[in-house]
Parts: structure tokens; C-alpha cells; sequence
């Protein structure tokens, strides 16, 4: 649906009524519920005759269909079991409505792609490739890249070489999904915890209890405590630093390196970079900046790592402070 389709489908709803338009949600995927409540939710006013003209094009629009039949599915069972008797028209309307029930594995896309991952992460591959094909696309790939590599794998090849599903099994399937969902609050998880939580306390117990929690942590699982201290200290925090500590910092930093990692920054922080720096130091780094030419990601991301641990050197030497908390004290 183009965007003044969606304008003039929001302008329609808002002007049902609230009754009524959640009847008409109840209808809608969720990816339209979403682009529909976007889009009322960005129109604070409309012209009076933008909503006559809505109007006016709905009423000729339903003018011009009907309804023949209430319950499509139910008509064809009827007609069939009457026209050729029950086992032969069973036969036909499993084929016919093959995938007709898919209630619960629709339910799915409701859900957020590390929920769905996380339900489906002990399924069978062949379980999860034949729940993923009932996905948008972007969801399927958003489930895929939660799964580690080799279940992702897996789960590729059987979506690849899948040719069709029986009727049978995906009503098998659909019924236990159904189940599952049924108790939905468990499978709400709020974002809360995690790496960068735990990286952020940290930030604030000061230098001694940082260190202590930090050895801890390595000592059990030091690709954790990696990750912790990666996040506790990122490159965009730079410009957090007073400017005592980016001078001391600037002072340990070669110019090529620097120029390097400047290329991912953000205009703020080469400002604050700029301020510390002599003006002639600051225009001969602007001229550099401007004159190179684009830069791979990964040595950008490499040159900030290596800034970093710079910083993290210096703050474990005591000559500059990061993070805002802790016990220390200036007398």
C-alpha cells in the first residue's frame, strides 16, 4: 500500500469510530496494524474535504462488492462432501484449504524475531523451516540471525529443499504452537539485563570495585567479562571525558591512528577533539579528515579499539576518570 493509501485508510478508521476500527484491526496482519497506527498516530489534523473525499471513495468502493458467502471454507466442504461424498471430498479439501488453520503459527507474528528464536531454539530444523515459510520474509531472516551458525545453516538447507507441507503434519504443528502461545506471558520478555546493563553499573561502582567484579567475572568466563568491559567504555563515550582527559589521551594517540577512528565519529565528538587540540594541530587534522578518502569499516572499528584501550589504560593508571559513580573522592 503506497502512502496515500495508508493516509486515506488511517483517515477512514479514525473516522469509524474506536468500536469499529478495532473490529477492522482484528482483520489486518500485524505489519499493517503497525503502518496504520504509525500513520494515525502522525495525523493530528486533516482537512475537512480530504475526509469527504475519503469517504465518498469508500462508499463507492463497497458499493460495487458484495458478499456471496459468509464462510468460504465451510462452502466448499459443504458443496464437495455433497457432490462427491465424505472420503472422496476430504481428500480433495485437505489440498484445496491446505494451510487454511494456521492460527497458531500466525500468532508468531506478533511476536519480536528474539522471542521467536528463543521458542524455536530446541525445535527440530525441520520444525523451524516449516514455521519460518509462514513468516514475513524480514521476520524469518530477523528468527535466522538469533540462531548461531549452525542451526542457521540447518534450518536454510531444509527451507530450501521444503516441498510443501501435509495437511496432517501442519495441523499437528499448528495445534502445538497453539498450545505453547496459549500461555503467551511466558514467552514476554522484557529487555531488560544483559551485557550493556551490567557494563553500565559497573561504569558507576568506581576504580576498586570495578576491578574486583571485573577479575571475578574473568575468572569464570572471560569472553563475558570481555564483552562487559567492551561495552562499558565505547568509542562514542569519548566525548563524556573531560577535557583534561582527552588531551592526556591525544597525547598518547598517533595522528594517523587518530584520523582513522575519527572517520566513524559523530560531529560532536570531532568538535571535542578539535577544542583540545592546538589550532594548528586542529586545522591540520580537518584537512586530513577531509582529504582521505573512505575507510573500511573493520580498520575504523579496529583504530577505536585500539583508542580504547588506551583509555582503559590510562584510567588503570589513574590519569584520567571514566564513568560517573564510585567512592573516590578529590581532596
Amino acid at each position: 500500500m503506497d502512502e496515500q493509501g495508508l493516509e486515506d485508510s488511517a483517515i477512514l478508521l479514525m473516522s469509524l469510530g474506536e468500536e469499529e476500527a478495532a473490529e477492522v484491526f482484528k482483520q489486518l496482519a500485524p505489519k499493517e496494524v503497525q503502518r496504520l497506527g504509525e500513520t494515525i498516530a502522525r495525523l493530528k489534523t486533516v482537512p475537512r474535504e480530504r475526509v469527504e473525499a475519503v469517504l465518498e471513495r469508500f462508499s463507492s468502493d463497497a458499493a460495487d462488492t458484495s458478499m456471496l458467502v459468509n464462510d468460504t471454507n465451510e462452502y466448499v466442504k459443504s458443496v464437495l462432501r455433497k457432490a462427491l461424498g465424505d472420503d472422496k471430498a476430504n481428500l480433495l479439501i485437505d489440498r484445496i484449504l491446505q494451510g487454511g488453520d494456521v492460527s497458531g503459527i500466525e500468532s508468531l507474528k506478533w511476536m519480536d524475531a528474539t522471542s521467536v528464536a528463543e521458542l524455536l531454539r530446541n525445535e527440530h530444523p525441520q520444525i523451524v523451516a516449516a514455521i519460518l515459510v509462514h513468516l514475513d520474509y524480514d521476520q524469518s531472516s530477523s528468527v535466522l540471525k538469533a540462531f548461531g551458525e549452525r542451526q542457521r545453516n540447518e534450518v536454510l538447507v531444509r527451507i530450501a529443499t521444503l516441498d510443501g507441507i501435509q495437511p496432517s503434519a501442519l495441523k499437528d504443528l499448528n495445534d502445538v504452537m497453539s498450545k505453547v502461545l496459549a500461555g503467551g506471558d511466558r514467552l514476554k520478555k522484557a529487555s531488560l539485563g544483559g551485557v550493556k546493563t551490567a557494563a553500565e553499573i559497573i561504569n558507576m561502582l568506581g576504580n576498586a570495585v570495578e576491578t574486583a567484579v571485573l577479575d571475578y567475572i574473568r575468572e569464570a568466563d572471560t569472553e563475558l567479562a570481555q564483552k562487559i568491559m567492551d561495552n562499558m567504555f565505547t568509542f562514542d563515550d569519548v566525548e563524556k571525558l573531560d577535557d583534561k582527559a582527552i588531551q592526556a589521551l591525544l597525547r598518547e594517540v598517533q595522528s594517523e591512528s587518530l584520523v582513522i577512528a575519527l572517520k566513524g565519529a559523530g560531529a560532536e565528538l570531532r568538535e571535542r577533539i578539535f577544542k583540545n587540540m592546538s589550532t594548528r594541530a586542529a586545522e591540520t587534522l580537518r584537512e586530513d579528515l577531509e582529504s582521505r578518502g573512505p575507510v573500511r569499516l573493520s580498520e575504523v572499528e579496529a583504530e577505536q579499539k585500539e583508542l580504547l584501550k588506551t583509555v582503559r589504560r590510562l584510567a588503570d593508571e589513574g590519569q584520567i576518570v571514566i564513568g560517573g559513580g564510585g567512592d573516590d573522592q578529590f581532596v
